[in-house]
Formats: structure tokens, sequence, C-alpha cells
């Protein structure tokens, strides 16, 4: 019997997870990405490598969204792709920080079906399957019930309290993780009651945190408040706004529109 996309995911991770320890305290070969600037090493190449050789092999009919993987568009006529960061917080694994992900999601027909979020210096794993509900370590997951900002123990960056994107610029806790998987993971469990950022997000960031959240009864969309759909031509999404419905509306409703 096939085993399922979520366990093919899972395996996956693991295995990254070897892959990416091994460069540990060695040689990184740390170089910067002409587009933005952003690091990349020898270990996001080698998980890189690892994922698609384990995840493509075992469904060669999927497309392929990497990070790390030159997008030839061959993706827009699959029905299901793979979308993977095969290390999320990549500065944060450079830095020898334990705050980074193997973050692995199928997507059908725009729709994430099966996810991964592995931190293996912190032994989570988050999972979900579509309709299955979500887990870390194999513990269901449930956000918080938190309905306002002035209640909330949020995960942001400094820029995103910034006035000019409110109607009135919250008071509220503010917390940060360098891996956005990581922070998506954090409001499923509920740790934290919502996670928002105003920058463009690529898919490969965000696409296993959507499902882990949904299935933890969230609500996440882009900061107009428009559901996300997965595999897109560009493959980026105009921010994320994600918490329990209720904190979800109260968000929206203060922020002000783009010009």
């Amino acid at each position: 019997m096939q085993e399922s996309d979520l366990a093919l995911l899972i395996r996956a991770a693991q295995t990254a997870a070897e892959t990416a320890t091994r460069y540990i305290g060695g040689e990184m070969n740390v170089r910067h990405k002409a587009a933005d600037g952003s690091p990349v090493t020898d270990a996001d190449m080698a998980v890189n490598s690892v994922l698609g050789d384990i995840l493509r092999g075992a469904r060669p009919d999927y497309g392929w969204l990497s990070e790390e993987s030159a997008d030839d568009g061959a993706r827009l006529a699959a029905r299901r792709v793979f979308i993977v960061d095969p290390i999320d917080g990549t500065r944060s694994f450079i830095e020898g920080s334990e705050s980074w992900a193997h973050s692995l999601a199928v997507a059908e027909d725009g729709e994430i079906t099966a996810a991964v979020v592995y931190l293996p210096m912190r032994d989570r794993l988050y999972d979900a399957a579509l309709g299955e509900g979500a887990r870390l370590n194999g513990e269901t997951l449930r956000t918080s019930r938190v309905a306002t900002l002035e209640d909330a123990h949020v995960l942001a960056t400094r820029p995103a309290l910034d006035p000019g994107h409110w109607h009135e610029a919250p008071d509220l806790q503010r917390s940060h993780r360098p891996s956005i998987a990581y922070r998506l993971g954090l409001v499923a469990e509920g740790r934290f009651d919502a996670m928002f950022t105003f920058r463009p997000s690529w898919e490969w960031d965000i696409a296993a945190g959507a499902l882990l959240l949904s299935e933890a009864g969230a609500r996440i969309t882009d900061r107009h408040g428009a559901p996300l759909r997965f595999n897109a031509a560009t493959p980026l999404h105009q921010g994320i706004v994600a918490a329990n419905p209720a904190l979800h509306d109260d968000i929206l409703r203060r922020l002000r529109p783009l010009p």
C-alpha cells in the first residue's frame, strides 16, 4: 500500500534533519542571493536535494515549488504540487540557533492537503492533514480563544506595528521568532494568539503553517482578508494575518486599507 502524503512528508522531514544537522559546527559556505540578499548555505542546497529525491521520487507526477530550486513553471500544469522550504530560518541556522525548520506541504487544486513543520533541534514535529486535525508530536492542537488585540500576545516584527498600518496602533504583547513556519505553528498550538506580517510572503514560507492553523481552528488570510490559494504563477501573497476567527476579525477591522 502506498504511504499517505502526510507520512511521506514526515519521512522526508526526518531525513532532511539528518542532512541539515551534519553541517552544524562545520563549513557552511554562506553566500547571498542576488534577488534579495538573503543567505543560502551548502546545507540549504543539500536538504533541497534530499527532499527532491524523496518526494519527487515517490510522486513523480506532483509539481515542485521550493525556495532553493529554479521555478520553471511546470508545476502550474500539475494538479498536486510539493511546496517546500528546505531550511526556514537560514540566518538562525547559520548563527547556531535552534529556531529553524523544515517546512513541507502538498497543495491540491490550490488547497493545502498535507503539511509538516519540523524543528529538529527543538524536537518539535507539527503535522496536519486536511480534515484530520493538526498535531504537535502527536498531541492535538487548538488555537487560543483570545478575542481582542489588547489581550493578545502576538508574533510580529516591529515594522508591523508601525502606525501607518493601523487606524489606531494596537497596545499588545509582541514577540518574534525567525522562522515564519515556526511562528504559524506556535499560533496553531495556542502558545501565541496571533501572527501577522504585512510584507509579501512566499508560499514556501507559509503553505505548511496555513494547514496547521486551519486544522487547529484558526483563520489565515492575506492582509486584506482574502483566503490563500497556493501554487500561484507568482507564489507570493500580500502579507499574512493568522489568529482564531474572533481575533482575526478584530485585527482586520483595525488595519488601514492599502492605498
